[in-house]
């Protein structure tokens, strides 16, 4: 028994000593150094830290000596030593990577025996980027993946800095996994280690970050910084004891044997009293008085209490820890919360502005169609209020001025288009001028740009700066005659119609300048001369690279295979010039008879579905990068979805503000279609996105509106062939619409109407 005893105290002694160990493990065959995290340190544990921190600087300097140094004593032992050869690629060698263009430098410690190839899949693992866009270089010159560090040169425990950017930065960028003000201390350390007497080796030792977090299972708190310190039973990984063959789990260590065994204590037994002719002193005895005995319940009830006491204290402090996780995730769900509130009004105050600043200066035909929308507004509200208000001639009369008011503010609007015209007119002949000049350019095969310049664009060069100098005021008269002489020698190189008028214009030009003409006096002349010199610009004949960006093919064949005769002005036009659909048929009006259409009658403003569709591609295309449906619709469309099918409001609260709609798919794991979508405002949608059943969160009444819905958009796209490819067939829209629409439904020029047989399907 007795040697059983020594047994078990020798196991706990191992056990504690074990336990006292540091968690810091060096390995000189794998160069290994596990750092604990900066919560999980031990107290003496901070102070290392800290004397790490204050002699970075310092331990950096010294790295590379120390490289050098080790490069330098390993060169020698492989002199004295051939024999070693077969051992050196298992060796190991510091790599430094930077990263370019970044400059991060990421060090590993990596065996001269593997290849680059090998290197590549370990940093690409890393930085969490594919292998095949890393290309790494060294000294600037690339490397083959098949070649070693051995055979790059490097040596058994060396260093070497190498180079590594990405084929495809803008889809995989190489940055590094950890922000370098994150690190505490480097990668990679040399470590001096001593192996025999006055015999000192340089280890390269990796340092390995764990990376989850401890959990905080005891140790204590510093008042000051906060920082928490666990004991090393948590921060230290268990080491397994060495097999001694003997079995600990047996019946006879955990069985408890009962023995009696007598005791004598050291002081005799029998005692001595003071007696006649015997005297003991009583300078070294103790009063002892009996205490409150204490039943086995009263013990157990002490304990209970002290364990109420500690369950408190622990449940409290368990309490406050939820509660504080709780009350930050409400602070971030506010602050996000009030996030996207302050993007919706900034969003809305630029919608506002933008629509303001298209009122008071207009430039474009989607401007003018805004002005002519609110025109015909306040023309409806007018005439509203004078039918409810008056009767008779003073009704006539209000509605004769309402009449003249209205024909005022057309004329002013017109005149603001003839301005914005007479604008814009500069602009497009730059535009078109610089096309035309422009040198035509390539990708090549190693992703460089290539340019080149032929002699029509030099020569479409050189008619451009001419007519830039010609239409300069603020030249003196020598310059305009300079350039006159100029011109004059440049069109008669051809001799035609055109350019005899240009011509003469010029000497009628230099004959009344001679005279001392006022520059005012010959403005009208200087821009016949300026028009007619364009109109030899864009002649084929005379420039031929500008005969690619002109509107109307010169080869007659084109002519006769893309030209269509509009119902309105009668007029051959291209097809370009008419509006098309989703369904790839050319609308019977050209675009200038639909806008005309739409100033004198409809008036209608299309901007806000041309910002419904665009949101929509944005979004999908953000979703799924193949998304086809949303780029074959056109404007059109758009406004037949949200006028017909979704009657222009909001499905969920009604809201009827067009610029505040958009559209979102109705099961958002399904691609967007027109048969699967909803119209909701901007506010309503972030909710929606979150459903994950639509048929158990919506009412069976909202779910049968918005299917009748789908069932209306899908019998009207089914007659398109190309949105008929991706028409899905479902059972329960095939059920509903036996229910619904007879024929389909047709835009008109006034309130659309829908023929239905339920009154009560919306």
């Amino acid at each position: 028994m007795s040697e059983q005893r020594e047994n078990e105290e020798q196991e706990v002694k191992e056990d504690e000593e074990e336990e006292e160990d540091t968690d810091i493990n060096v390995e000189l065959g794998g160069d290994t150094v596990e750092q604990p995290p900066e919560d999980d340190r031990e107290p003496g544990w901070r102070g290392e830290e800290e004397q790490a921190d204050g002699t970075t600087s310092d331990v950096l300097e010294t790295v590379e000596e120390a490289e050098t140094q080790v490069d330098l004593r390993h060169g020698a032992e492989q002199l004295r030593e051939p024999q070693r050869t077969e051992h050196v690629g298992n060796s190991t060698a510091t790599v430094k990577v930077v990263l370019v263009p970044e400059g991060h430098v990421m060090t590993v410690a990596f065996a001269i025996g593997l290849s680059i190839a090998q290197l590549k899949l370990h940093l690409a693992n890393e930085l969490r980027v594919p292998a095949d866009v890393l290309h790494i270089s060294l000294d600037g010159r690339a490397v083959e993946e098949q070649q070693s560090l051995m055979e790059l040169g490097v040596r058994p425990n060396g260093s070497t800095r190498m180079e590594m950017s990405s084929t495809d930065p803008s889809f995989h960028p190489l940055r590094p996994v950890r922000p370098p003000e994150q690190d505490n201390m480097p990668d990679v350390i040399t470590v001096r280690v001593q192996t025999e007497e006055d015999m000192f080796r340089e280890v390269v030792v990796e340092i390995r970050r764990p990376p989850q977090q401890k959990a905080f299972l005891g140790g204590f708190k510093h008042r000051l910084t906060g920082a928490q310190y666990h004991h090393a039973a948590v921060q230290t990984l268990p080491k397994r004891r060495p097999d001694r063959g003997l079995v600990l789990l047996s019946r006879n260590t955990q069985t408890v044997e009962l023995k009696s065994e007598a005791q004598q204590c050291p002081v005799d037994a029998s005692t001595q009293m003071t007696g006649i002719g015997c005297y003991v002193s009583c300078v070294d005895d103790r009063l002892v008085a009996p205490g409150n005995y204490i039943t086995a319940d009263q013990y157990h009830e002490e304990r209970l209490r002290a364990v109420t006491v500690l369950q408190t204290f622990a449940r409290r402090w368990l309490a406050q820890q939820e509660v504080d996780r709780v009350r930050k995730d409400r602070d971030r769900r506010l602050a996000w919360l009030e996030l996207q509130e302050r993007k919706r009004k900034e969003e809305k105050e630029e919608q506002l502005k933008d629509r303001r600043q298209r009122w008071i200066n207009p430039q474009r035909r989607e401007d003018f169609n805004l002005l002519y929308h609110a025109l015909e507004k306040w023309r409806c509200e007018e005439e509203q209020q004078i039918n409810s208000s008056l009767r008779g001639a003073e009704r006539k009369a209000a509605l004769c001025s309402l009449l003249e008011n209205e024909t005022q503010l057309i004329a002013a609007i017109g005149h603001h288009r003839i301005a914005a015209q007479n604008n814009n007119y500069d602009k497009v002949v730059r535009t078109l001028l610089d096309k035309s000049a422009a040198p035509h350019q390539w990708r090549a095969a190693d992703g460089r740009l290539l340019e080149k310049v032929s002699e029509h664009i030099i020569r479409a060069r050189e008619l451009r700066d001419l007519y830039h100098t010609l239409n300069l005021n603020s030249e003196s008269r020598e310059q305009r005659m300079e350039h006159l002489l100029t011109l004059k020698h440049t069109v008669k190189e051809h001799e035609c119609q055109l350019t005899r008028d240009i011509v003469d214009l010029i000497d009628r030009e230099v004959d009344l300048m001679s005279r001392q003409v006022k520059v005012a006096s010959l403005q009208g002349l200087r821009k016949r001369i300026s028009t007619l010199f364009l109109q030899f610009i864009k002649t084929p004949a005379f420039n031929p690279e500008v005969a690619k960006h002109l509107k109307v093919p010169q080869d007659p064949s084109q002519l006769k295979n893309d030209m269509f005769q509009c119902r309105g002005c009668q007029r051959y036009l291209q097809s370009s010039d008419f509006s098309p659909t989703a369904g790839a048929r050319l609308s019977g009006r050209c675009r200038d008879c639909t806008g005309l259409d739409n100033i004198a009658r409809s008036r209608n403003d299309f901007s806000c579905y041309r910002n419904i569709l665009r949101r929509l591609r944005s979004d999908e295309l953000r979703l799924n990068q193949e998304a086809k449906i949303p780029f074959l619709l056109q404007v059109e469309d758009v406004r037949y979805l949200v006028e017909v099918v979704w009657a222009s409001r909001s499905s969920l609260h009604g809201s009827g503000d067009l610029y505040n709609l958009v559209f979102v798919r109705w099961e958002r794991r399904r691609a967007w279609s027109p048969w699967n979508c909803i119209l909701l405002s901007k506010e309503e949608t972030s909710a929606h996105l979150e459903v994950e059943d639509v048929h158990k969160a919506y009412e069976t009444t909202f779910l049968r509106r918005i299917e009748r819905n789908h069932m209306l958009a899908r019998r009207h796209f089914s007659s398109i062939p190309v949105m008929a490819e991706h028409l899905e067939a479902e059972p329960a829209a095939d059920a509903l619409g036996s229910q619904l629409v007879s024929k389909p439904v047709t835009m008109a020029t006034g309130k659309p109407t829908i023929n239905t047989p339920l009154g009560s399907a919306r």
